[in-house]
């Protein structure tokens, strides 16, 4: 296995990882302080730290709305960024994303299964601006993915290829959009249209109450992969040289795609299915920090994945206008050239995960 080139010491892995933390901070009071409404920093500062802005509106903003924007936006970043890291040490696939296993087409037939319901509860949970609506769709992304979820890890008990599972996965997903398709062609205009601007991705409009729900699900998958460090160091090798060293490859398969399950259905369910985040943003940590070592990587890659996610949000709402861009939009376009120039840096595939 080639060798990758470390960094100098473990000093500047340090003072990388300070760098990044002081970003993630700037960026999350970037993203508190910048909306339509323009709001002095001292406001910003004095309400984040605990006191009062100059007035009561100022207050309302920054704590109803754009508190819970910025730390939704980072945790789901660094949950995707997480999930990413682990399906694709876990396929050893370079490519491979957190939905991989078709969770996020489980949250959209969920939402699909939404659009496609009649009456006036159907209309009420379509409406995406209100606190019903959210949790409407918030649920049916839920179960949705859950469904899928529940079949992967009933199906990962009995398979011991992990490129087998890869397949599934796929096949599973491709199922799951067939099933959205038809439903979406036999339901109305309108309902389509809340299913498509659902599928854009936003990080916006999820509530205090929603943030109960979704952070300590995102903080309970995150606390899984930290644990699953060895292990996922171990399978880097391959699964026969992990089984060598006493993994029990089983075990750790599941919890793998369990702790993978938990965190892209969880921001699938409550912000949309976001791409990009998930492939992208192990690629940068390892190019970062010059090491395959899943003990440095899932640290590192909570935090980029949050600086990723907060950036995207930031372009995303073009700062001083009231337009709001397509989230998958700009993750593309931040993800993808990333992947394009980790591959042509390489130039084989197979040397992503050396080290």
């Amino acid at each position: 296995m080639a060798a990758r080139r470390p960094v100098s010491s473990r000093g500047m892995r340090a003072t990388i990882l300070l760098v990044l933390v002081a970003l993630l901070i700037s960026l999350l009071l970037l993203s508190i302080a910048t909306g339509s409404v323009n709001i002095p920093l001292s406001d910003i500062v004095s309400v984040v730290t605990g006191g009062e802005a100059s007035t009561a509106a100022r207050a309302s903003i920054i704590l109803k709305f754009r508190v819970p924007k910025a730390l939704t936006a980072a945790l789901a970043g660094a949950a995707l960024a997480v999930g990413g890291l682990q399906m694709q040490t876990f396929f050893r696939n370079p490519l491979a994303g957190p939905f991989v296993l078709g969770i996020s087409s489980g949250a959209s037939l969920g939402v699909a299964l939404v659009v496609l319901s009649a009456g006036g509860v159907g209309a009420t949970l379509l409406t995406g601006n209100s606190l019903p609506g959210d949790i409407g769709l918030a649920i049916a992304a839920s179960i949705g993915s859950g469904i899928v979820m529940a079949l992967v890890l009933l199906v990962a008990r009995h398979i011991q290829s992990s490129m087998t599972l890869l397949i599934l996965g796929v096949l599973f997903g491709y199922l799951v959009n067939a099933l959205v398709s038809l439903l979406l062609f036999f339901s109305i205009a309108e309902r389509i249209q809340a299913y498509i601007n659902w599928t854009y991705g936003s990080f916006n409009g999820v509530t205090w109450s929603q943030l109960k729900v979704m952070g300590p699900a995102i903080i309970v998958g995150l606390m899984i992969a930290l644990l699953l460090s060895k292990p996922l160091n171990a399978l880097l090798l391959g699964e026969n040289y992990a089984r060598s060293m006493g993994l029990n490859i089983h075990r750790a398969r599941l919890w793998i795609v369990a702790s993978t399950a938990i965190l892209a259905g969880t921001v699938t369910a409550f912000a949309g299915p976001i791409t990009f985040i998930g492939v992208a943003v192990p690629h940068l940590c390892r190019s970062l920090f010059g090491t395959s070592d899943h003990r440095i990587l899932i640290p590192s890659t909570i935090i980029v994945g949050a600086i990723v996610a907060l950036l995207a949000a930031l372009i995303a709402e073009l700062p001083g206008n009231r337009i709001v861009l397509p989230l998958n939009a700009i993750t593309a376009f931040i993800g993808a050239p990333i992947v394009i120039w980790v591959i042509l840096r390489r130039r084989n595939l197979r040397n992503t995960f050396a080290g």
